[in-house]
């Protein structure tokens, strides 16, 4: 009996749960939702499994994956060394210069006035980015410069994003297609999964603030065939070995977000664990078994391969009211069980909790992830929309041309 633990509360964790659990006989989730199955308030350090998949960033920046190896406990999650892919941006940046993975011109900063004098020899667009954990919305991109001049005094300061702010990285802008590639790392090597797309923007046509992620899908119709080779050439493998060279035994997701730049593909980032939402669209199109692939990648091993449905997989991202800025929860969702029945769609919950009748409210501001599959891109986009206008809560947003760039060729 091969039972499971996946450490988090959110979509990625209930789609990472959805999967395992084709092949493990049990999968707990901690601390979960009350929308996902076997969800327990049992921390992972008091609990027994045969793997452990550790969802978010946090507890991994935060060393969640020492301490349960510690306990002898068979881990899927860097431990807080390598973490600091994702923990600090500018160690990310050092690393991406050590081992020679093409990535974006930049500087470092603790001080303004430093830090303006190298803005002001960059051109428009301008990124600006704490170098701590922000949830996914510590990157500035603007062509105001102005805008770009206040958000280094703001993060700096520490009245934007605290202490994640006390150091910030300053990028020129890239321009090009984004690309979204996880990577399922024993130390060593790595065997990638299929590609995906993310939305950040909150509105249509990439307007607004970042968010954590309003939409995904996969595959990438227009994407270069060799696009992986050159993945695991010029950022995976090399991003291992320097790994390896500074005595980090790396077992775990390496999640590359990269740009497809007219001067050739450049790094954006690491992120350190499944990236949400495009984990929703990814993982069910694995036609292999997932929980023995992330064992031998635990184990330090990896010798299976995964492999992959044709289907197109797309997700929407139904948000609550003021998402990403000032988010109201507390409304009940209505329609879940009319969305559910539509053919090709199923749902994964994010930000829900219950109210005293029982009923799934919003409690945070990425609530329910809406999937829709079928043969083709444009049969996921009809069925993940049909089932979007199924649910209503008051305030509840969502983008309307997720995979628009797929279903244009």
């Amino acid at each position: 009996m091969t039972r499971v633990v996946v450490v988090g509360s959110g979509g990625r964790e209930h789609a990472l749960a959805d999967v395992l659990g084709r092949t493990a006989d049990e999968v707990i989730v901690t601390p979960g939702n009350p929308g996902i199955p076997n969800s327990t308030d049992t921390p992972a350090t008091e609990l027994d499994a045969d793997l452990f998949v550790i969802g978010p960033e946090v507890p991994l920046v935060d060393g969640l994956a020492d301490r349960l190896r510690a306990q002898g406990k068979l881990v899927f999650g860097p431990g807080a060394d390598g973490a600091q892919l994702e923990g600090s941006k500018a160690w990310m940046k050092d690393l991406f210069v050590a081992a020679g993975v093409p990535t974006a011109e930049h500087g470092s900063f603790t001080e303004v006035d430093p830090a303006l004098a190298f803005l002001s020899t960059m051109t428009a667009p301008f990124v600006i980015k704490t170098d701590g954990l922000a949830a996914g919305k510590g990157v500035l991109v603007t062509d105001d410069r102005s805008e770009a001049e206040l958000a280094v005094r703001e993060y700096l300061s520490g009245s934007a994003f605290g202490a994640a702010g006390s150091t910030v990285v300053i990028e020129e802008g890239l321009t090009g297609p984004e690309v979204s590639v996880f990577a399922v790392c024993d130390g060593t090597k790595a065997v990638l999964l299929a590609p995906a797309q993310d939305h950040k923007r909150a509105f249509d046509g990439d307007a607004g603030p970042n968010t954590g992620g309003m939409g995904a899908y996969t595959p990438l119709p227009w994407a270069d065939p060799g696009l992986l080779e050159m993945v695991m050439e010029q950022a995976i493998e090399p991003t291992l070995a320097e790994l390896s060279r500074r005595g980090i035994d790396y077992r775990g997701v390496l999640y590359a977000g990269l740009m497809l730049t007219p001067n050739g593909p450049k790094m954006l980032e690491y992120n350190v664990r499944f990236g949400d939402p495009e984990t929703q669209v990814v993982l069910p199109r694995i036609e292999s078994d997932l929980v023995q692939l992330l064992m031998e990648a635990a184990s330090g091993n990896i010798v299976s391969t995964p492999t992959f449905s044709d289907d197109a997989l797309v997700i929407v991202v139904c948000a609550s009211e003021g998402y990403p800025t000032s988010t109201r929860t507390g409304d009940v969702i209505d329609g879940l069980t009319e969305a559910q029945a539509v053919e090709g769609a199923s749902i994964y919950f994010a930000g829900v909790d219950r109210n005293e009748d029982g009923a799934l409210r919003t409690a945070g501001g990425r609530a329910v992830n809406v999937i829709g599959r079928g043969a083709t891109v444009d049969d996921a986009v009809a069925a993940a929309y049909a089932a979007v206008e199924k649910l209503s809560w008051p305030g509840m947003h969502h983008r309307n041309d997720i995979a628009k760039q797929a279903r244009a060729r």
